[in-house]
């Protein structure tokens, strides 16, 4: 996991890199400031780490201890559905992911061994429905879907309902890119959210966002509208792997207060990881101050 890890943080690693060619064992608290802001952290963030840098020569264990501290809300983990089965609404803009984020999902459920059904609630798009379509169809999994236009609430409910009568263990359903700032698409994501606990109580139980790490900070406002919509348990990124801005996960995760999931750094299934704020920690440290022995 950590190579793969490693591997998605490349880009934001070479970007320090530009700025810190020479690895040293200490940095200057300017040093420190210049890497965290071109990391793309956030400006009130790198400020609130640097008033609790005292000394002039930074070291690695000092830097660390800070940073994971901006993580401290970021554990990778939700509290079990005793009751299956257990239902993730995926929410996110489009362009973010989403579909092949709800690929990747499903083959990290089959791998343990847990049944999986989909639903096509992005009834937005034919193309939506006809690439999760595939997705089912290469995956081996089954899927309700409808034709365009058709009420998403009656998906979801029609698939919840399946997977009763079937005993799978895991619904995903997916949901129109929306923009933030659409009321109309809030209140049919609310929608869904209630018709989803009318087919099974405490439905949904992990209301899921996907955000674009391409996007870096300014992804937070985003968070922040769909959190105040319909509560969202948990994030996702996505495309790790093609930005130098990795150091926004500090920024979503100190200002949103939310648990990463898992972090997308490629397009294979393997590459959908759970988020180790540890060994995130250590990935950029790595960039800062080399490999440590």
């Amino acid at each position: 996991m950590f190579g793969f890890l490693k591997k998605g943080l490349q880009k934001t690693i070479e970007a320090i890199g530009a700025i810190l060619p020479d690895k040293k064992v200490t940095l200057t608290k300017e040093e420190v400031e210049r890497v965290l802001l071109e990391s793309d952290v956030e400006y009130a963030l790198v400020e609130i780490i640097m008033r609790e840098l005292y000394a002039n020569e930074i070291t690695r264990d000092q830097l660390r201890s800070k940073l994971l501290a901006t993580l401290s809300f970021a554990q990778n983990t939700l509290p079990e559905n005793p009751h299956k089965p257990t239902v993730s609404l995926i929410i996110g803009v489009n362009g973010a992911g989403k579909t092949t984020t709800i690929a990747k999902l499903a083959r990290h459920y089959l791998d343990n061994g847990e049944r999986v059904i989909l639903g096509a609630g992005d009834t937005f798009r034919a193309a939506a429905i006809e690439q999760l379509t595939r997705w089912a169809d290469k995956l081996e999994i089954p899927i309700v879907a409808s034709r365009q236009g058709h009420d998403p609430s009656a998906v979801a409910y029609d698939t919840i309902e399946s997977a009763k009568a079937r005993g799978f263990e895991q619904v995903i359903i997916d949901t129109a890119g929306r923009l933030h700032n659409q009321t109309n698409l809030g209140n049919e994501l609310k929608k869904i959210v209630r018709i989803c606990d009318k087919a099974h109580s405490g439905a949904p139980h992990r209301k899921i966002l996907i955000l674009d790490g391409t996007q870096g900070s300014s992804a937070i406002a985003q968070a922040k509208a769909f959190n105040e919509m319909v509560g969202i348990d948990g994030i996702i990124i996505t495309k790790l792997d093609g930005t130098a801005k990795g150091g926004s996960v500090f920024s979503i995760a100190y200002a949103l207060q939310l648990p990463i999931l898992y972090i997308g750094v490629g397009e294979q299934p393997e590459h959908l990881i759970a988020f180790d704020k540890y060994a995130f920690v250590e990935g950029i440290l790595d960039g800062i101050f080399g490999e440590s022995k």
